[in-house]
Order: C-alpha cells, then structure tokens, then sequence
C-alpha cells in the first residue's frame, strides 16, 4: 500500500494516509471534523475543502462535485472532501474550516450504542437501565462475569468497525464502486488463473530397499576314505 504525506490548514496538522484514502477520512484521522450534512452522500457541499497542493494526487471529481461545485470554485481548488479519494503519492496540503462538534449527552450515546447490539438478554436488560449514570454502567459491565464482559467488549467493538465499514462503503461515488468493482474482478481472475496454471509437483515415492538374496549353504559330501580315515 502506498503512502503520501498530507497536511491540512490552518491547523497545520499533518502525517501519511494510505492511498485509497478520501480527505474526509484522512480529517478525522488527525483529530479534525469537517462538516457533512448529508453524511458523505454527496448531496451538499458543506464538507468542501480547498486544495492547496497535490491536486493532480487526487481522484477525478465525481457527478455530485460537478452538481455542487461550481466551475469557479472547482477552478479555485475547491473538493468535496467526501469524494476526493487520494490516488496517488507526493505532498498533499488541504485547507479545511472546522466546525466545532455538537455535544451529545454521553449517557444516550451509550444507550444507542448497547440498543443496536445483537447481543443476549443481559446486555437488551442493561440497556433499558435508564435510572443508571454512565459510570455505573461501566462498572456494572466491569464487574459482571469475565465472560460475559468478554463478550460485550468484544461485540462493542466488532459491530462499531463493521458498522463504520459498511457505511462508508455505502456511501462511496457510484464511479468509484464502479471502479473497486472491476479492480476486484481482475484481482479474482488473477487468482484463479495462478491457481489453475500452477505446476503440479509430483511426490517422489520412497523407493523400498531390496532384501540381498539369501545364499544357502550347501554340505559338502564327506568322502568315504576320509571318513575311514
């Protein structure tokens, strides 16, 4: 996987993503939101951001920048960091207007989480559990069975990142899909003819070592004068 080094105003946070990256991604990675009312479906254009170098690095613009940008802000540098995928390495430097964060009382974040956990009994009862604070939940989840507090860590965590996945896969620019689509394709093909065209190597069989003939010993007939003798 190849890397390329971003940097991002005027906070003048920077670091290397992974290409394949959207800006919007490479953002929340170095600690900065950048608004997106119509989360990452590319119907507005409040996550713009403007590309102060490294615009050749980026993806071609999508159907949705054409619809939202104008040719005079696309001119400009301006990118709906939801679209724009990083493609290629070199130094990419982005202007972005951060919005300060709503807050959302962490007590119903954490209930909304646990509700949409497919998990036993137990947890649905400790969903329900309202009169609970926030850190008597988390002790109370601490304090049950080892097992079962496995299980609740482990299912937190594993729905939260193939929840994550899922969502912005969904939500990628149909050319995009399109193109992840045909790379896959090619990647199966690819695959399946190495597997097919591989050589086939022959076992070599153990040759068993042959037994020397046993020679007989034959009696040498005893002479009558000698026997006499």
């Amino acid at each position: 996987m190849e890397e390329v080094e971003v940097k991002f105003e005027p906070s003048g946070r920077d670091g290397i993503v992974a290409s394949g990256t959207y800006i919007i991604d490479a953002a929340y990675r170095f600690g900065i939101r950048i608004e997106d009312e119509c989360e990452r479906k590319g119907e507005c254009d409040t996550c713009a951001v403007k590309i102060l170098k490294g615009a050749e690095l980026l993806s071609e613009p999508t159907k949705a920048e054409l619809e939202h940008l104008s040719p005079e802000r696309r001119k400009k540098g301006e990118r709906l960091s939801c679209q724009a995928k990083i493609e290629k390495i070199g130094e990419l430097v982005i202007m972005t207007t951060e919005k300060p964060k709503p807050e959302v009382p962490p007590f119903e974040t954490f209930k909304k989480e646990f509700a949409e956990l497919p998990l036993d009994e137990k947890v649905r009862k400790l969903v329900d559990l309202e009169a609970i604070t926030l850190s008597e939940t988390f002790n109370f989840v601490l304090n049950l069975p080892y097992y079962i507090g496995e299980k609740i860590r482990d299912g937190v965590a594993e729905f939260g990142f193939m929840k994550e996945e899922a969502e912005k896969k969904a939500k990628r620019p149909a050319e995009h899909k399109t193109e992840e689509k045909a790379e896959e394709k090619a990647e199966a093909k690819a695959d399946k003819a190495t597997k097919t065209t591989k050589p086939r190597v022959a076992k070599a069989k153990t040759a068993t070592p042959k037994k020397p003939p046993t020679r007989k010993r034959t009696t040498k007939p005893v002479a009558d004068n000698e026997t006499s003798a």
